[in-house]
C-alpha cells in the first residue's frame, strides 16, 4: 500500500478499521516506565500497580475531638440517669491514638466532669467515633492498579501514605500542524494534544516547516500529522513519510477522515490526520486512542452511555462512521452525517460510532454515545 510516483498523492483503496487497528496493535508497544513525583503523574497512566507498604491507622484513633471512653462503662446512660464514670474520661483529639480500654468518643457536651469522675448523658455502640487500625489501609492491598490513571484524589492519598514517587508511562507525542496556511491559524491542533494530555501523553505541538526535522527526531515515542493526506498540490504529508519510513496505509474506510495515513518510522508509529477539524477529530477518536492506549497500556475501561437516537442516522455499508450528536431532554440526534459544519461541532455533546458493516440505526434505537475530547 504505498502512494504512486507522480507528482500527487493518490488513494487507491481505503483500508477497514479493523485491519488499521489490528496492524496499529502489532506496531505500537507500550513506553518505558518511569519514576516520577507525584505532582509531575497527575493523569498519567501507572505502569506497575501500588501497593501499600503498612497499615493506616496502625493503632485504633478518633475521628473527632471528643472524650474517650468505653462503651460498657455507659450502657443506657441518658440525661435523665447519667452514667457515673470514676476516673473522668481522657480528651482526645481528631487522629489522636485511642487510650487503652476506650472504644467510644462522645462530643463535649455529652458529659460533665466533676472532681474525681464524671456523669456522662449519653450511651455510644462499640467503636462509635473511632477509625480502627487498618480502616483507612490494610498493608498489602493494591491501591491503584497498572494501566490506571492517576487522579488528583489518588495524589493526595498516596501523599498520606508517604509515598512521593509512582512508576508511569507517558509518551511524548509529536504534533505537526500541516493544514494551518497562516501563522496563528492552527485551531485543530491544540483540540488533539489536549485529547494526548487527556490520555496520558506529554505533546508538543510543532509548526508546518519542521515536519521532516520531526519524522527524523528520535526524541519521541510517536507523530501525529494533521493536513497534507490527500492529493491536492500541496499535500506532500505521506511522500514525506515515505522518503523517511515505512507507509501502512493511506486511506481509512472511516467517515469522516478518509484520507487519513498510518506509519512508522524507526518503529515509532506516525499517525496522519486530515486537515478538516471533524475529520481529523473523528480519525483520533477511533485510532489515536488506540495508540494511545498501546502506547501507555492503559486498561480500556471506558464506555459510552446508553441513550436513544431521536432521529435516524443513515450510513453507508462499507464505511465505520463517527457521528456527532447533540443531547437534550429525550435523547440524541445526529448532527449530520460525513461532512460537520464548525456550527455543529459546537452544538456536539458527544459521538456515536456506526460500524462498516451496518447501515445505520433508526429513531428510537438505543445507542452508546461517546465523550469527546
Amino acid at each position: 500500500m504505498t502512494a504512486p510516483s507522480d507528482a500527487l498523492q493518490y488513494i487507491t483503496v481505503l483500508s477497514p478499521l479493523s485491519e488499521v487497528v489490528a496492524r496499529l496493535d502489532a506496531l505500537v508497544s507500550p513506553v518505558a516506565a518511569q519514576d516520577t513525583v507525584l505532582d509531575a503523574a497527575i493523569g498519567a497512566v501507572l505502569a506497575t500497580d501500588i501497593i501499600a507498604s503498612s497499615d493506616m491507622p496502625q493503632h485504633a484513633s478518633a475521628l473527632s475531638d471528643g472524650w474517650a471512653l468505653a462503651s460498657e462503662q455507659i450502657v443506657d446512660a441518658s440525661s435523665y440517669a447519667p452514667a457515673i464514670v470514676a476516673p473522668a474520661p481522657q480528651w482526645v483529639d481528631a487522629g489522636q491514638q485511642m487510650p487503652a480500654g476506650a472504644d467510644v468518643v462522645l462530643p463535649f457536651d455529652a458529659l460533665a466532669v466533676m472532681q474525681a469522675h464524671a456523669e456522662v448523658f449519653a450511651s455510644a455502640a462499640h467503636g462509635e467515633g473511632v477509625l480502627p487500625a487498618r480502616g483507612d489501609v490494610e498493608k498489602g492491598i493494591i491501591l491503584r492498579r497498572s494501566g490506571e490513571r492517576l487522579r488528583l484524589m489518588d495524589v493526595a492519598i498516596l501523599r498520606a501514605l508517604k509515598l512521593e514517587t509512582v512508576s508511569i508511562r507517558a509518551p511524548r507525542v509529536k504534533i505537526v500542524a500541516l493544514s494551518a496556511k497562516e501563522p496563528n491559524a492552527d485551531f485543530i491542533s491544540p483540540v488533539i494534544a489536549n485529547a494526548v494530555r487527556a490520555n496520558g501523553g506529554i505533546p508538543e505541538i510543532l509548526s508546518a516547516s519542521t515536519l521532516e526535522a520531526a519524522l527524523s527526531d528520535s526524541h519521541y515515542d510517536a507523530v501525529i500529522t494533521i493536513g497534507g493526506t490527500g492529493s491536492g498540490r500541496n499535500d506532500k504529508a505521506v511522500k514525506s513519510l515515505l522518503q523517511l519510513g515505512k507507509l501502512e496505509f493511506h486511506g481509512f474506510g472511516v467517515s469522516p477522515g478518509q484520507t487519513a495515513a498510518l506509519g512508522s518510522i524507526n518503529g515509532r508509529p506516525v499517525l496522519m490526520l486530515p486537515g478538516r477539524l471533524e475529520a481529523a477529530l473523528a480519525v483520533f477518536l477511533v485510532v489515536g486512542l488506540k495508540m494511545m492506549v498501546r502506547l501507555t497500556n492503559a486498561r480500556e475501561s471506558e464506555v459510552g452511555q446508553p441513550v436513544s437516537l431521536l432521529r435516524k442516522i443513515a450510513s453507508t455499508i462499507g464505511l465505520t462512521e463517527v457521528v456527532f450528536v447533540r443531547r437534550n431532554s429525550n435523547g440524541i440526534e445526529p448532527l449530520g452525517s460525513g461532512l460537520f459544519s464548525l456550527r455543529a461541532l459546537m452544538q456536539a455533546d458527544g459521538w456515536v460510532l456506526v460500524p462498516a458493516e451496518s447501515e445505520g440505526a433508526s429513531a428510537g434505537t438505543v445507542v452508546e454515545m461517546r465523550k469527546l475530547p
